[in-house]
């Protein structure tokens, strides 16, 4: 996955920061430079590519913002040769996740009627024989947005289709069996990708084929993680406060001054070794870390935990 590492910051709006990888300007150049004869001028080249981005970017906002919607965190915005991706922590609840995930295609579906309408204006005013460059440009951005979205819905992890898939998959299978279905699918998907971009000699579409089966692969492991972790021993009367999951039984916390393991929910968050007043522990389903007291459940609630 692309990092704010070796990228430039373009800029900071509405509390995300969005970032340009070095890799980019490469590409850009050679995309650019070989793409077909359908305008006069170079120049409009450059507008189309320079759309497909922006219209990347505007989905990837839509993830991001809902997101911060149902109360995750999201302040990061990567754009690469592949696309872009916004870096979205959810609260770790089916519908935390599909609302984060489903928001992106739902910008590329608003966009449509927008891009459909500029077509028609187009061919009132005759732009295919007045102004052939500023037409062509249109049906380009119109069939790039409408392609952006037909190939991230796509039942393919980690594409936004094969993420709401799993969320869907939540609901009946749980948290670690419905990652490990939508891997598995993803794995097939990617498959298939791969015999088309073989057979239409799609270098980009195989380097992306590459990206997704890493990406499986690592949903696939985490996947098997938490299936044993499920099996574990769990403590009652504590809940994490932003994914709900109830922490694990046993000394699982390492301090990060001394680097002793102990419970934390039997010491009140004190490491026993060095009674270091600052330690949170964290959550091991959605990794957010509080303080023992935002843990632990009402009086009421414990009686049914």
């Amino acid at each position: 996955m692309p990092t704010r590492r070796s990228a430039i910051r373009l800029f900071r709006l509405a509390g995300v920061d969005v970032f340009l990888h070095w890799s980019w300007f490469v590409v850009a150049v050679f995309e650019i430079s070989s793409r077909g004869e359908k305008y006069s001028s170079m120049v409009w080249n450059v507008f189309e590519y320079f759309a497909l981005f922006l219209i990347v970017l505007m989905h990837e906002y839509g993830h991001a913002l809902a997101c911060r919607k149902v109360g995750g965190v999201a302040n990061q915005i990567v754009l690469w040769p592949l696309g872009g991706v916004a870096y979205v922590d959810p609260p770790q609840r089916p519908g935390a996740i599909l609302w984060s995930i489903f928001a992106g295609p739902l910008v590329n579906v608003a966009l449509l009627p927008v891009l459909f309408i500029v077509i028609m204006i187009g061919v009132t005013l005759r732009w295919e024989q007045v102004h052939p460059d500023l037409y062509n440009l249109s049906m380009a951005v119109f069939v790039i947005n409408l392609g952006l979205l037909i190939f991230n819905l796509l039942p393919i992890y980690p594409l936004d289709g094969g993420q709401i898939l799993r969320g869907l998959l939540w609901y009946p299978l749980g948290r670690a069996r419905s990652l490990l279905a939508a891997t598995v699918i993803g794995f097939l998907g990617v498959a298939a990708l791969a015999v088309y971009a073989i057979r239409n000699a799609s270098t980009w579409l195989f380097i992306l084929g590459i990206f997704i089966v890493l990406n499986c692969w690592t949903g696939f492991k985490h996947s098997i993680f938490l299936l044993r972790l499920s099996k574990l021993p769990r403590r009652p009367g504590f809940a994490c406060p932003w994914c709900k999951a109830r922490p694990l039984l046993g000394a699982y916390w390492v301090c990060s001054q001394c680097r002793h393991s102990f419970d934390a929910f039997l010491t009140d968050g004190l490491c026993p070794s060095c009674n270091d007043p600052d330690f949170m522990p964290q959550c091991i389903d959605c990794g957010r870390p509080n303080k023992v007291s935002e843990w632990a459940l009402p009086v009421w609630l414990t009686q049914h935990t």
